[in-house]
């Protein structure tokens, strides 16, 4: 089986070294990049599994780029960087990224990251790629919703993870604990925040109420509840 290919850029060669050595020890294949022009050159030859981005670029802003990774990629994207506010923290998390490391990091903390992105399928569910529910057909393949008149609406990949968790679970309560244990990343203020935000943007694009949602659920103080039926294919 072809190992996972992770995509590495970071304008400094020696972090670009630390993270090539420690994922090809454990097993990756990698591919680094200073300059966002060539990393964006490489995803139309190959698309990797995940992506390790620097937001310090000097070719571009790191915030915009994952944002289009984030939806037009199918690849985890995970920040690694030295801002280490809070608010840096949120803001990549609100653009899409899945999960975000500062520097300096351990490379162990690293690998361990990417692996929980990689887990293997627990489920038949986990292992398709389209499901239905209320009238909206999910593409997982192509990150896309379909409506029942065909329009689609694009989703990012983290949005993507959250979705599938509601759909592989419906009727049953998600609590914050579950999905930071599926989702990875670490707990704490922006991972509840990132979340926040990533089911507000799935109720937008599901045209729920943000007053009454019909299928995606808040059950305060404990956690989510998808209410639809799912046919998965």
């Amino acid at each position: 089986m072809t190992q996972p290919l992770v995509t590495i850029l970071d304008d400094e060669p020696e972090i670009r070294r630390i993270l090539t050595e420690a994922l090809e020890d454990a097993g990756f294949r990698t591919q680094s990049f200073a300059r966002a022009r060539e990393f964006e050159a490489s995803l139309k030859r190959v698309t990797p599994d995940v992506c390790l981005v620097d937001l310090s670029l000097p070719d571009t802003d790191g915030l915009a780029l994952v944002h289009r990774l984030a939806l037009e990629q199918g690849a985890a994207v995970i920040i690694i960087s030295g801002r280490a506010q809070v608010q840096d923290r949120v803001t990549g998390l609100e653009l899409g990224a899945d999960d975000y490391i500062t520097k300096p990091f351990d490379p162990a903390e690293v690998v361990a990251r990417i692996r929980a992105r990689l887990r293997a399928p627990r489920s038949q569910a986990q292992q398709s790629q389209v499901a239905r529910f209320h009238g909206w057909t999910a593409c997982f393949d192509r990150y896309v919703l379909l409506s029942d008149t065909s329009e689609e609406t694009a989703f990012s990949h983290a949005e993507g993870e959250v979705l599938r968790l509601f759909l592989e679970s419906p009727k049953r309560l998600i609590t914050r604990a579950q999905m930071q244990e599926a989702l990875g990343g670490a707990a704490g203020e922006s991972f509840d925040r990132a979340m926040d935000v990533r089911i507000s943007r799935l109720r937008t694009k599901l045209g729920e109420d943000p007053k009454n949602p019909r299928l995606i659920k808040t059950i305060y103080g404990a956690g989510y509840i998808f209410l639809g039926d799912v046919e998965w294919q």
